[in-house]
């Protein structure tokens, strides 16, 4: 996670919520005073956010002493203290809701990504995201499926090339698609190809892409399709792919499957935040 921009985000996390200032903080206690705050997980899963704590409480005041009792991808179980912070009363107030908002969110979706390993159980697939996060919070929440033992996909649409089915469409073929990106990117840049049919794999196989996505294909049209890929191009499975029938690609012989479900419907983790009496 790349610390400086988490501070520029929580910069502008903080602006959102506090504005001007926290009239029911301030106005109660000012500058004076000091307290604790506990983070206490309310449900079973897996921890993601000691950085957001540690940078968050800090941005507010300086001065926090902040005590994390666990790091980021370990499980947590109902009760478990997670944190303590000590500092400013006042800012301690302003800083917990952002704070709590993103750890819950991140701890979520670590979760749920232990939870689709753990469904797939698969020693060679790899479990991905994909492009389907919260605008702002896309570092958060690829950091987080990393923490949950899952991997991050692309980052955006600047680090990789990936022909999707517009594009084809717009293009006329999957070779002018490609032909028109190898004319202009760098050696570095790989370039993805996502497939419908039978015919399509054996064009993006023939353009000799360097990753073939099989889109919304059931596990026994997998298993047929990949055996026209040769060694060398790596496979991907997305589309349609739930919890429930993750299972059941287990055996495909993909090298990736992506699921939007990480990120996009996950529930935060329940978390609160009390008084450290």
């Amino acid at each position: 996670m790349n610390k400086l921009k988490l501070r520029l985000q929580l910069e502008q996390f903080f602006l959102e919520d506090i504005g001007e200032r926290d009239v029911s903080s301030d106005l109660i206690f000012g500058k004076s005073g000091v307290g604790e705050i506990v983070f206490i997980s309310k449900a079973n899963g897996v921890f993601c956010g000691e950085e957001v704590i540690r940078t968050g409480f800090q941005l507010l005041d300086p001065n926090a002493e902040i005590e994390l009792m666990i790091t980021d991808g370990e499980p947590v179980e109902v009760g478990q203290r997670l944190a303590v912070v000590k500092g400013q009363t006042s800012d301690l107030l302003k800083g917990e809701r952002v704070v709590l908002n993103l750890v819950q969110r991140m701890s979520g979706i670590a979760t749920k990504t232990q939870e689709a390993v753990a469904a797939l159980n698969s020693s060679h697939t790899r479990i991905c995201d994909t492009r389907k996060t919260t605008p702002g919070l896309r570092m958060l929440e690829k950091y987080a499926v990393r923490c949950g033992g899952g991997f991050n996909h692309r980052y955006g649409l600047y680090d990789a090339v990936m022909i999707k089915d517009n594009h084809i469409s717009f293009a006329g073929s999957i070779t002018k698609a490609v032909e028109d990106v190898r004319n202009q990117i760098g050696h570095m840049v790989k370039i993805e190809v996502e497939t419908e049919t039978r015919e399509q794999v054996l064009e993006a196989v023939d353009n000799k892409v360097d990753c073939i996505m099989f889109d919304n294909r059931t596990p026994e049209e997998i298993k047929g399709l990949i055996k026209l890929v040769p060694a060398g191009i790596a496979t991907e499975a997305s589309g349609g792919i739930s919890m429930e029938t993750l299972p059941t690609y287990r055996h495909t012989g993909v090298d990736y499957i992506s699921l939007g479900f990480l990120t996009h419907t996950v529930t935060a983790l329940d978390i609160s935040v009390k008084v450290n009496l």
